[in-house]
């Protein structure tokens, strides 16, 4: 079964991030809650959307990923780009550091 993460955009930064269930937004995927597609990501995904989170967050909507390991990868290229960060400067955005 396909797994599914909940990404959003931070308000105060604009940098994509990722849901835990903990109620709390991380910039790394690997810290994201990560559940099976369905009424569980559905669920995850009501949680995520709540009205306290969207003080901090805009847009939260379920992603597929790939798991191998520790590691999680999102499945679409549009997804990986905001993860990543911009794929024409690599001395820019998260893979800079």
């Amino acid at each position: 079964m396909t797994k599914q993460v909940v990404t959003a955009n931070r308000l105060d930064d604009g940098l994509a991030v990722f849901y835990k269930a903990d109620d709390s937004w991380h910039n790394s995927i690997d810290q994201a809650s990560q559940v099976d597609a369905g009424p569980e990501a559905e669920a995850l995904l009501a949680q995520a959307s709540d009205e306290r989170n969207q003080l901090c967050v805009v847009g939260p909507y379920l992603i597929d990923i790939d798991k191998e390991g520790a590691h999680a990868t999102p499945v679409r290229y549009r997804e990986m780009i905001r993860t990543l960060g911009p794929s024409v400067r690599p001395d820019l955005g998260y893979q800079a550091k």
